[in-house]
């Protein structure tokens, strides 16, 4: 018997993790199939909210936060690229870019939610590959509405979204709800709000902990 998993996903669209974790849970559910049915959410959270819309080159900004140097940077990126890699995507290895500020992206996504999880689900895989596959600027509006066209969704909907300040009160509660209750890193993936799994998992790991979690709840 098929056991339902209800997953809610929290992350950013910078996060190179979050689209390692994103992969390999999605490679996890397809080897579970006939086993357990999953409907992910995808939930807000931003790496750096007070970033400014024009971005900030990522070495000097990852240097700032965390006092990494240009070298170790670049070492942590090739085994990132690897990771990735195994999971379908292709990274790009010459580059690390600028990062941007995403909350508009949030609003977008919540958007897409409205639509139902599969369209929530085809934005957020065109914006991660926007992102760290063809290195545009995620946080421009031109390039948001691109992953929304490429996502198949109703791109002159998205720019009046965009245009005013549509779901930004419910990003902004569903930031706060995750942050409240303790996430501060991502990807966090919570099943059946209970069940926290945490990091960039391969899909080995997350095969394991999903079929623990559908057996428990059976």
């Amino acid at each position: 018997m098929t056991k339902q998993l209800k997953i809610d996903f929290v992350s950013d669209v910078v996060c190179p993790w979050c689209a390692v974790g994103l992969g390999g849970l999605e490679q996890a559910l397809a080897r579970l199939e006939g086993e357990v049915k999953a409907e992910i959410h995808f939930q807000p959270f931003e790496l750096n909210p007070q970033m400014g819309p024009e971005g900030q080159d990522i070495v000097e900004h990852i240097s700032e936060k965390y006092g990494s140097t240009p070298e170790q940077m670049a070492e942590r990126w090739q085994m990132m690229c690897d990771r990735a890699a195994e999971v379908g995507y292709q990274f790009q290895r010459e580059r690390l870019g600028r990062i941007w500020n995403t909350f508009d992206a949030h609003r977008l996504l919540h958007w897409a939610g409205t639509l139902g999880s599969s369209a929530q689900r085809d934005l957020k895989q065109a914006l991660l590959s926007s992102y760290h596959e063809e290195g545009q600027a995620v946080g421009q509006h031109e390039v948001m509405l691109a992953a929304v066209a490429a996502a198949g969704l109703d791109a002159a909907v998205a720019r009046t979204v965009l245009a005013g300040d549509e779901f930004a009160a419910e990003v902004r509660d569903r930031e706060a709800f995750y942050r409240q209750a303790g996430i501060t890193a991502v990807p966090s993936v919570i099943v059946n709000d209970q069940y926290l799994i945490q990091g960039g998992q391969p899909a080995e790991a997350f095969e394991q902990a999903l079929r623990q979690i559908a057996e428990q709840a059976a």
